[in-house]
């Protein structure tokens, strides 16, 4: 393997960690010995501690999820090491004599850097540093650098800087080899602070000042959202493991020009746009980001001004990766953030996606439920049914059939019920258009004086 990184990428490496002992219910999964071998640069440290009733990821599987992590941050991937132990040690996590053998796997692919997939107390990274001499990154630091590098409008740039600042806070206390660096690098750019070395009153008072910045976002999205709600028209939310498709299917329906990508986390600023249902009806679609395992606690804090989307929505449509073996595990992921968002009752939509990758035996044994359709965003399969059943289940700006006589002089009225309307008749006398026609409420009041019936 090449001791450098191509075109200036960070070499990382994973190391995973397998407790043996574990909560009642939650799944053991074997793992090869021959994989403690460096065969790729990142070390991920794979710990999982759910609820009995939760599906947990397997050591493996949250191990290639920590590889997708840190391909996306911009790293190339040198070596891996996965270790069972019977319980964490306290000041390194993995012990003393494995850190030295990591040590030296890593250094032997060159690695620049050590990725965990766990999070790490300061006084630990410092003492994983003093053994392995190279940069050390948890897990939340990993994901707080993708959302760096992510986030494009200036409201995302100022959540991620919180979430940054809010992450760094009580680790200030001697955090070692990345505390003597300025920015750059994995796990330590960012639209906030760029050097590390700052002390408590600075960062109180940055992030003093950060919070003002969102609130003010908060409030102008709160009074964008009064002048929507002004109006009959629902919002759907779309939401989801990351990856799992939601971009493309945003595209798919608004033709909205949305990053699609199948790197983690590829869309971090929100977007709303116009959709038009079967029965003319409008709505609000609106693309968020994507949810993950153990999303940090501050990310879900600071992101809080986007996520309301969520929490203010008519319809959540659960998106999830039907081609993925982790899908149950991911949908319980989600799950628990809807649940910090108390939005774990809102009517919802389960859309499994990504049935264009299933093999055609399976595809073919798919049937949509009442609150479940299968489509594949990419290939268009499956909208129409996802539209009508949108349709079914939204109330705002229900719609009724109604008989008009409008003048036709009137032209910006007839165009209007032509574009909002489903004409299921037209007849032409002594000047008038007579219609029958199904239109949404929001369209049969502005058009109340050419209304002769309506039920």
């Amino acid at each position: 393997m090449q001791s450098t990184g191509e075109a200036g990428k960070e070499r990382a490496f994973l190391v995973g960690i397998e407790y043996r002992i574990r909560a009642r219910g939650a799944r053991s999964a074997s793992f090869p010995a021959g994989a403690v071998a460096a065969r790729e640069s990142l070390i991920k440290l794979a710990t999982t501690s759910q609820p009995p009733n939760v599906p947990d990821f397997s050591a493996d599987e949250s191990l290639e999820e920590l590889r997708s992590l840190a391909i996306s941050a911009g790293a190339e991937v040198a070596g891996e090491f996965l270790q069972h132990r019977p319980r964490p040690d306290p000041a390194t996590l993995i012990g003393r004599g494995k850190l030295e053998e990591i040590a030296g796997a890593a250094a032997s692919v060159s690695a620049d850097l050590l990725l965990f997939d766990h999070d790490l107390t300061a006084s630990q990274q410092r003492n994983i540093e003093d053994v392995v001499h190279t940069r050390v990154i948890d897990r939340t630091q990993l994901i707080l650098d993708i959302f760096a590098r992510h986030a494009r409008t200036r409201e995302g740039q100022l959540q991620v800087e919180l979430a940054q600042l809010e992450y760094l806070l009580p680790r200030l206390g001697g955090r070692g080899i990345e505390m003597s660096q300025l920015g750059g690098g994995i796990g330590t750019r960012g639209p906030g602070e760029t050097q590390l070395e700052t002390d408590r009153r600075k960062i109180y008072r940055r992030i003093r000042h950060v919070k003002q910045q969102i609130e003010n976002v908060r409030r102008v999205r709160a009074q964008q959202r009064q002048r929507r709600e002004s109006v009959p028209v629902a919002t759907v939310a779309l939401v989801g493991y990351t990856n799992a498709g939601k971009s493309t299917l945003f595209n798919a329906l608004t033709r909205a020009a949305v990053l699609e990508s199948s790197q983690m986390f590829a869309t971090l600023d929100p977007t709303i746009r116009a959709l038009t249902l079967p029965s003319r009806r409008r709505v609000l679609l609106s693309d968020t980001v994507g949810f993950i395992r153990n999303l940090p606690h501050t990310l879900v804090s600071a992101f809080r001004a986007t996520l309301e989307e969520v929490q203010r929505a008519s319809l959540i449509l659960h998106v999830s990766d039907a081609s993925s073996a982790l899908s149950a595990e991911q949908d319980a992921q989600v799950e628990k953030v809807l649940k910090e968002l108390e939005t774990e009752n809102k009517p919802r939509l389960r859309v499994m996606n990504k049935i264009d990758l299933l093999p055609p035996v399976t595809r073919g044994t798919l049937r949509d439920g009442l609150k479940t359709v299968y489509i594949s965003a990419a290939k268009g399969i499956g909208l129409t049914t996802l539209c009508e059943r949108l349709d079914a289940m939204l109330a705002e700006d229900p719609v009724s059939r109604v008989r008009l006589r409008v003048p036709q002089k009137e032209g910006k009225a007839l165009a209007l019920l032509e574009a909002r309307a489903r004409i299921y008749s037209r007849q032409y006398q002594d000047g008038l258009v007579e219609l029958e026609a199904e239109a949404p409420e929001s369209v049969v009041r502005r058009m109340r004086e050419w209304v002769v019936l309506e039920p």
